[in-house]
């Protein structure tokens, strides 16, 4: 399909999607999370793991992917429509179970990290700095959970390109026309 479009001074793939009236909801991506990069951070590897689980966790229940899979699934080869989910740790600050039980004012355990929704190609889709942590009741783990959580409901929130259309753009002549190309 080609539609031609007269004197834009710039167009975006998101508004040749919605021009076009192709419906965002008709098509789902499927993810693959992969590890958790600790970066420059002191992260015990148990809290990259928890991480990692609580982000495969929670994803799947948003519903807004076909299929949620693990870094290194030999499915995800198949899979036409995937987008890959690059976690990597920005900040820790390790809490104290104790100190939260005693006072509520100090021992919180935090976690900060850069999430990466990619294309294949490596193209950035969404990028997000998300935070979680524990600051009451709890054990440390469970900055972990908050933190998969809060990545889940900032990629649910987030509009995403439809998946199954790759768009195209070229300038055919000096008057500015230009053609998308919807595939």
């Amino acid at each position: 399909m080609t539609i031609n479009v007269a004197h834009p001074p710039q167009l975006s793939a998101e508004n040749a999607a919605s021009s076009s009236g192709i419906n965002s909801t008709a098509a789902q991506w499927s993810l693959q999370v992969d590890k958790v990069d600790a970066g420059d951070v002191a992260l015990a590897p148990s809290f990259q793991i928890a991480i990692y689980e609580s982000l495969l966790d929670e994803l799947s229940k948003t519903k807004r992917f076909k299929q949620v899979l693990r870094d290194g699934d030999r499915n995800a080869g198949d899979v036409s429509d995937l987008l890959i989910l690059k976690t990597t740790v920005q900040k820790y600050t390790a809490g104290s179970e104790t100190r939260r039980a005693v006072t509520t004012v100090s021992g919180a355990t935090k976690l900060t990290v850069r999430s990466q929704l990619c294309a294949r190609d490596g193209h950035i889709i969404l990028e997000r700095t998300v935070n979680g942590n524990v600051r009451f009741m709890g054990s440390n783990l469970r900055a972990t959970h908050n933190l998969a959580r809060n990545v889940a409901k900032a990629i649910k929130q987030s509009s995403l390109p439809e998946p199954s259309t790759s768009a195209s753009y070229r300038e055919i002549d000096s008057d500015q026309v230009v053609v998308v190309e919807l595939r």
